[in-house]
């Protein structure tokens, strides 16, 4: 929902002017409207009740402008914390009861509530869990508190922690949520000097061993099917680094058996891995689309 603002921006209209009390200025964000929601109260739904809350939810959106106000400077511009304002705006004028007491009193928390779920659900560059968001906010608090007590430092985890009612792991995953709000690009620099560096440089390389691993993996199966004395060369060969020579002499067969046997053992090898990799792919054929 989009609220239409006055061209000076208060939001106030010329039939609201008469909502304020004697002696109060035209842009105060409180005016005296509880006659307003008596009635709006006792009305059905039909043309006069829109019209009375559309001229209700006028009149105090100066007060949810002054609300999104607090909020600005992070990370949200200030025309989309305002529209969000009036969302809450709306949502206490539609929910609030005349016979409970002050409407303010129950706007400015259904507004700043409205503002803050913003923040927790569309704001965070990275989702994180609600549980470590309200980490966050305690241990945003607590160290805030702390850090305007007279005489400190900046606090500890420990003395947060102590402050918060949590415990130092909890206080820990909190002040990493802090830093968590808003993401990094890899091209962004991390030094100022002339030999700045990005942040993509600090992160490990391809780590070629890897490929190693997998190729064993896959030979294994292969392996396991040649006859005992084909295993047996390839062990000498591969992992005892035996000539041809060696292992014929030490088998008391020719050299050129052996090189056809290593030949005929690592072909059926690979056909055996090569094999079960396309067993394990999915052809198009019978795929859903």
């Amino acid at each position: 929902m989009l609220v239409e603002t006055s061209e000076n921006g208060s939001g106030v209209s010329a039939v609201s002017a008469r909502h304020h009390r004697p002696g109060q200025r035209v842009h105060d964000d409180a005016p005296d409207t509880m006659a307003d929601f008596v009635r709006l109260a006792s009305l059905e739904d039909g043309p006069e009740r829109e019209a009375l809350r559309d001229e209700l939810v006028k009149i105090w959106l100066p007060m949810a402008h002054r609300i999104a106000g607090r909020f600005r400077n992070r990370g949200e511009s200030l025309e989309d914390l305002r529209q969000v304002a009036a969302v809450g705006l709306v949502k206490a004028v539609d929910r609030f009861e005349p016979e409970r007491g002050a409407f303010e009193s129950y706007a400015v928390p259904t507004i700043t509530g409205e503002i803050k779920r913003h923040f927790r659900d569309r704001m965070w560059a990275l989702r994180v869990p609600r549980r470590v968001q309200e980490l966050r906010n305690k241990v945003r608090v607590a160290r805030r508190e702390l850090s305007q007590t007279a005489g400190s430092g900046t606090p500890t985890v420990a003395e947060i922690a102590a402050h918060a009612k949590l415990t130092e792991e909890e206080v820990s995953a909190g002040m990493e949520a802090l830093d968590s709000f808003s993401t990094l690009s890899l091209d962004a620099e991390v030094s100022a000097g002339d030999d700045g560096y990005s942040l993509a440089d600090t992160l490990g390389a391809c780590d070629t061993s890897y490929d190693t691993v997998v190729d064993r993996e896959a030979a294994k199966e292969g392996l396991r099917q040649l006859p005992e004395r084909e295993r047996a060369i390839l062990y000498m060969r591969f992992f005892e680094d035996m000539t041809q020579s060696r292992i014929a002499d030490h088998l008391g067969i020719s050299q050129m058996h052996v090189s056809r046997l290593i030949s005929r053992s690592c072909a059926r090898v690979r056909d055996e891995a090569l094999g079960a990799t396309r067993r394990q792919t999915p052809t198009d054929e019978g795929a859903p689309c």
